[in-house]
């Protein structure tokens, strides 16, 4: 197993992808609760904070242009830097494109993808506008094309495990996880162990994993900083909801760590109502303004 030495974290408050700005305060903040290591440098990508400004659908995506932009300069600072390994500090799910595929680039074919996740982001352009719902996709090289084609090292479906997935809710958008035969294990299925995600491994012989922790395959009434767990919401029907907890999402990783390198970890789509809230009400004392 290769040795690793350069950790970097990226922080990439990327909220254009669903067109969502809390995702970009989240993100921000995110790079304060994880833990800290002064041997781990931080670079941010810069991302723009025009948030009143309404995004347009171009090429069928909605702020193609700014994506565009946003992921070159991902990939920028990764080949500058040449890390062993990507901890990205997200912003909405589209930010996993740019250090996955660097790192399939590094560690090449034993390299697998760990996506946990209640939805499998697997849309393809006629499915959606929006970037952060194809990402996993594009990485496989289907999603939108202008953004496929970015990706410079496709995974194999083989490559690609969903965790936590609810498939019994899979909508129109996600049928690519029945087309492809993705593997994948429902919540109910891990929470009493891993064996079905280092069946996978062992079967595929990953030694590299980069991991995609979508912070919604989370249950609202376990984690609350998450897109459902709104306060006060009393029903949420736009996608289906997680039903992890997070001392099993933890679990899982160092399960998996047992038999391969967690590479890369991109940690996504937090949203902290309460930090929200707080600054959005005292935006409005006049001590502030």
């Amino acid at each position: 197993m290769v040795s690793t030495n350069k950790t970097v974290r990226l922080l990439f408050p990327q909220w254009q992808g669903g067109n969502n700005p809390d995702y970009a305060f989240g993100a921000e903040l995110l790079s304060h609760i994880v833990p800290q290591n002064e041997s781990e440098e931080l670079f941010r990508v810069p991302v723009k904070e025009n948030f009143t400004e309404k995004l347009t659908v171009e090429e069928g995506i909605e702020g193609e242009g700014v994506l565009f932009s946003q992921l070159t300069k991902a990939k920028e600072i990764l080949n500058k830097e040449n890390p062993d390994r990507v901890i990205t500090l997200g912003g909405d799910c589209a930010v996993s494109q740019a250090p996955f595929d660097y790192l399939k680039r590094k560690y090449k074919e034993n390299t697998g993808i760990l996506w946990l996740d209640a939805h499998p982001d697997i849309a393809r352009l006629e499915d959606s506008k929006n970037s952060h719902e194809m990402v996993l996709g594009n990485l496989l090289g289907r999603g939108a094309p202008q953004l496929a084609e970015k990706v410079e090292n496709q995974y194999a479906p083989e490559q690609v495990f969903l965790a936590g997935l609810q498939y019994d809710e899979l909508r129109d958008i996600d049928q690519d996880v029945n087309r492809l035969n993705l593997s994948y294990a429902k919540p109910e299925e891990l929470k009493n162990g891993s064996s079905k995600i280092l069946e996978w491994m062992k079967e595929n012989h990953i030694e590299h994993l980069a991991v995609h922790f979508d912070l919604d395959v989370l249950s609202p009434r376990d984690f609350r900083s998450i897109y459902p767990g709104e306060p006060y919401l009393e029903s949420f029907d736009e996608a289906a909801v997680g039903d992890l907890k997070l001392k099993e999402v933890v679990r899982i990783l160092a399960d998996v760590s047992t038999k391969a390198d967690i590479v890369g970890l991109s940690i996504t789509e937090h949203i902290p109502w309460d930090a929200i809230n707080l600054r959005k009400a005292l935006s409005n004392i006049s001590i502030f303004n």
